[in-house]
């Protein structure tokens, strides 16, 4: 189902067109050099997860704005912990259950010599992040250690695959009047490079409550609730909450995460990289409305692996523009699944 079948007119299909066009001019995340990234899916119980590995270690940040999040090791990206670096980031579907993704993930790592040196043995660091797929295709598979030693196994530096995959499989968004008024999501990527010669890339699996909106159309809704089950018509999220205070309890949902990484080849120490997770998080704010809720887990991972000189402000508001760019491409780029319609047909 293409987006111009929600969004009649040419603009809209000139700009999609555009999107497809431009995704041959870059890798995605995979422009950072030393980032891998990798993913497995089950396109019968729709879940997966996504790898991005940081070869021998990345500074990292991260910034929590959701509410109903779940996660592991994000104390390691605390620049008062005794790790400096990174080795992986894991987002995977499956609830908490699928934070066991990262245990595969960590067991492979140590097998390669990977890690934080502990003396005896070394230590992977790898923080993770899930979100609720349970709602569309099985909710009794979820991504376990095989399915994360699996993506890590198949992580490249090639162009990141797009829309139904890994953690992106079972993702969503619209989700105010329930799933069957929802629209197919999935995973996105996208790079820029800066006036500096700096380049920042972003990586993102969309599950969210809101309405994803497109700001170069006047905040124009791509994807998101639609009024009824075979309707193309958007019912706009947020309207709909301004008149019904009790619309996201009445629909039950904890259940909604936007999951963000976003990396760059300038030289950043920890705090600073924290502060570039936080204000690449205001692309999600542009793209995602509402955003943020008691029923969203919103989390954005920041990486800096390189040399490069640039300035924080410089790389933060690089990175909430190239997030912004991948949260639109990864509802472009969805293709219709359990019964709820994608973009991509």
């Amino acid at each position: 189902m293409s987006e111009a079948l929600f969004l009649c007119g040419g603009p809209e299909k000139q700009a999609h067109e555009a999107m497809l066009a431009y995704k041959h001019q870059m890798k995605g995340l995979t422009d950072i050099p030393g980032i891998l990234v990798g993913h497995a899916t089950d396109l019968q119980a729709l879940t997966g997860c996504t790898v991005i590995l940081c070869g021998s270690g990345a500074t990292g940040g991260v910034d929590v704005r959701g509410s109903a999040t779940g996660s592991c090791e994000l104390d390691a990206l605390n620049p008062g912990h005794v790790a400096p670096l990174v080795h992986a980031i894991v987002l995977a579907g499956g609830s908490a259950f699928g934070l066991e993704a990262t245990c595969g993930v960590r067991n492979l790592l140590e097998k390669r010599g990977i890690g934080f040196d502990a003396g005896v043995t070394k230590v992977p660091i790898v923080p993770g992040a899930i979100l609720f797929d349970l709602a569309i295709g099985s909710a009794h598979v979820r991504p376990a250690r095989e399915m994360g030693e699996k993506a890590a196994l198949a992580a490249t530096a090639d162009a990141v695959a797009e829309g139904n995959v890994g953690a992106g499989t079972g993702a969503s968004v619209g989700k105010i009047h329930g799933m069957k008024q929802a629209m197919k999501s999935g995973i996105g990527s996208a790079s820029i490079t800066l006036g500096s010669g700096v380049v920042v890339a972003a990586l993102v699996a969309v599950n969210a409550l809101g309405d994803v909106i497109d700001p170069a159309r006047g905040g124009a809704i791509v994807a998101g609730a639609r009024k009824a089950p075979q309707s193309r018509e958007f019912a706009n999220t947020t309207a709909e909450m301004l008149r019904n205070p009790g619309a996201t309890a009445a629909a039950g949902f904890r259940r909604n995460t936007t999951l963000a990484v976003v990396a760059t080849n300038a030289a950043l120490d920890r705090v600073q990289t924290n502060k570039v997770a936080a204000l690449a998080s205001l692309g999600v704010a542009r793209t995602i409305t509402p955003v943020n809720t008691m029923s969203d887990g919103d989390i954005t991972f920041a990486l800096s692996l390189g040399r490069e000189r640039a300035s924080v402000d410089e790389v933060g508001v690089g990175a909430a523009e190239v997030l912004a760019m991948a949260i639109l491409r990864a509802v472009r780029a969805a293709r219709s699944a359990g019964g709820l319609p994608g973009l991509a047909g």
